[in-house]
């Protein structure tokens, strides 16, 4: 890939963040062009510069960030094109850790959530269209599964559509259809801005800590069910709630042995 591969996907990717929010539904809190005010803190400290409000990040910053937090992390220099947009649209929303994921369970390849020889290898020969579906089904199945999708829910599903239908047609080589903006091209109103997932915001869960850490890895791992209307969505929650259940009951039970040994 190209720098100018970059160029295009940071530039779809900022047309779904928008500009400033902090919905109190929002983990991520203070959010601007995507950025959380907890990822901008770590990346100015880290460069010994003074922490300051998010909502005076520099455009420079937003691509560097982008770049080196989310693009570099799923290594979408080395992707197809139309997957290396997909998957980093995906980074961006809901972690590097978890679109790998994603990507390496699309590849059918052990998904340890690092982008490493062994994903890189499978990608030769995949079907990179796809690919693009198994990546956005097994997102939309996650997100579907998370208690803040009733509040954002409907523009997480317009987000991936659109991520969908780019990332397919830049597979043939065509001009992906352009971003849908608010009037004047600013950002959405704030009823559909996109909210982080817990991923995204860097692990953080408001008010369901492990809990929901363990319903969104098990939606995941049953994706492929969540796709299928009918009988079967229930089906699918309730694999999803035993499946945290038994995950639960095993964790209590090290905790209990582990002070009765004490």
């Amino acid at each position: 890939m190209t720098a100018s591969s970059f160029d295009e996907a940071i530039r779809r990717v900022l047309v779904h963040e928008g500009g400033y929010a902090d919905h109190p539904a929002d983990p991520g809190g203070a959010t601007m062009k995507g950025i959380t005010q907890r990822v901008y803190d770590g990346w100015r400290c880290r460069r010994g510069e003074e922490v300051r409000a998010v909502r005076l990040i520099a455009p420079g910053e937003v691509a560097a960030i982008y770049r080196r937090q989310y693009w570099e992390a799923v290594r979408a220099d080395e992707l197809p094109a139309g997957v290396d947009y997909c998957v980093f649209d995906a980074a961006v929303h809901s972690g590097p850790v978890q679109a790998a994921k994603w990507l390496q369970r699309g590849l059918g390849v052990a998904a340890d959530g690092q982008v490493g020889e062994a994903t890189l290898a499978a990608l030769a020969g995949a079907d990179a269209a796809a690919l693009i579906e198994a990546v956005c089904e097994r997102r939309l199945a996650m997100l579907r599964a998370l208690r803040t999708f009733p509040t954002f829910g409907a523009g997480w599903t317009r987000r991936v559509s659109e991520v969908r239908a780019a990332a397919r047609a830049m597979t043939r080589g065509g001009a992906p259809a352009q971003v849908a903006e608010g009037a004047g091209g600013k950002a959405r109103p704030a009823d559909t801005r996109l909210s982080r997932t817990p991923e995204g915001a860097g692990g953080l869960i408001a008010g369901a800590g492990t809990l929901g850490a363990m319903v969104a890895e098990q939606a995941d791992r049953l994706a492929p069910l969540a796709a299928y209307a009918g009988p079967l969505k229930w089906l699918f929650a309730a694999l999803v709630l035993a499946g945290v259940g038994l995950t639960l009951h095993g964790a209590l039970r090290r905790i209990a042995a582990g002070e009765g040994a004490r």
